[in-house]
């Protein structure tokens, strides 16, 4: 048998390393004198060692490598063992370099002032379907376009015309800088038909571009700032809610009397939408309107159709507090859609 100096000499672990696996029960030696407490080892044992040399190279963990010692009398099993670790080398390997690829592109986003958004374009179309509708009629000062605002993990589009709101959410990958671009409405409506597949959209202050598999779509954002829509969306403590179903609300809609408005030489049609004690959504006629019961909200009919028609399917969460404050319309699961239409003065 040979000592623990001989042991690592021949075996290529230090002693240090010895007396570890010793402790750690994957290599103990074959003899200890009670008194000087110095190992012995056998030729057996040497081998054993050398496999652990050499499995502590490549960076296996104690387990592992005792489970390989155990046994080492069926290279087959030991094969096994060295091509699982291999394997996931490889896999460790492969996440490293995306997740330093990654970085340099971090790094090259921030150097240019750049951000990278990354989403399904699935997404993108149904939150640009969700608020497209509010941007059509914009006039001056407020052309017509989509404001796009970056979040941690997703990215929110927003649209006015001064009479009414609509806000969507999306999750998206961000990397870079946070952004908040004005987008033409000819440039919100290319976004829109990229097709199907994954979009990346790369802003800067000055140009979007965007690509989905072998189409591009570029544009310039508009040099205006958008009002804070934050603010002119937040709830009130007192405002009434009543949840409805927009299928059945559609139907009530159908039913309502209209009444005709003009603005600025345009004429429109308005709907009252009141609330009884109870918590029932009914359409008011225009008598019930002028009585200014503060139960109720008119509001441009065309507009609610075009906000029930963004929201989709399923259940909203209405938000009124008499005529003079604007008709909120979110969705009952998420908040991820959302609508505001201004009240009609009687």
């Amino acid at each position: 048998m040979r000592g623990i100096g001989e042991a690592a000499r021949a075996s290529g672990l230090s002693v240090s390393a010895l007396r570890f696996y010793d402790g750690a029960g994957v290599l103990v030696p074959a003899a200890v004198d009670p008194v000087t407490g110095y190992r012995r080892y056998t030729a057996e044992q040497i081998r054993a060692a050398r496999l652990i040399a050499g499995l502590r190279r490549v960076g296996m963990p104690v387990a592992e490598i005792a489970n390989a010692v155990r046994d080492l009398d069926d290279p087959a099993s030991v094969r096994v063992r060295l091509d699982d670790h291999l394997a996931r080398l490889e896999a460790g390997l492969a996440d490293a370099r995306r997740e330093l690829l990654r970085l340099h592109t971090l790094l090259d986003l921030e150097e240019n002032l750049m951000t990278r958004i990354t989403l399904s374009a699935a997404d993108l179309s149904a939150a640009l379907d969700a608020v497209l509708f509010a941007a059509v009629g914009a006039t001056d000062p407020m052309p017509a376009g989509v404001l796009a605002e970056t979040g941690a993990g997703d990215v929110t589009l927003v649209a006015t015309d001064r009479y009414r709101i609509a806000v969507a959410t999306t999750p998206a990958t961000v990397e870079g800088s946070a952004a908040r671009l004005f987008l033409p409405l000819d440039l919100a409506r290319d976004l829109r038909g990229l097709g199907g597949g994954e979009v990346t959209l790369d802003l800067t202050a000055d140009r979007v571009t965007a690509r989905a598999g072998d189409r591009t779509v570029e544009g310039k954002p508009l040099d205006l700032e958008f009002p804070d829509w934050r603010r002119l969306i937040a709830a009130g403590p007192e405002m009434r809610r009543v949840t409805v179903d927009v299928a059945e609300l559609r139907g009530l809609l159908d039913g309502a009397p209209v009444i005709d408005r003009e603005h600025e030489g345009r004429a429109y049609p308005v709907s009252v939408l009141t609330v009884d004690p109870a918590g029932g959504v009914r359409f008011a006629g225009a008598d019930e309107w002028a009585a200014d019961t503060g139960a109720h909200v008119a509001v441009n009919r065309e507009f609610l159709l075009e906000a029930l028609d963004a929201g989709g399917a399923g259940q909203l969460v209405l938000e009124l507090d008499g005529p003079v404050r604007p008709l909120a319309l979110r969705g009952r699961s998420s908040e991820s859609r959302f609508s505001l239409l201004m009240p009609v003065r009687h």
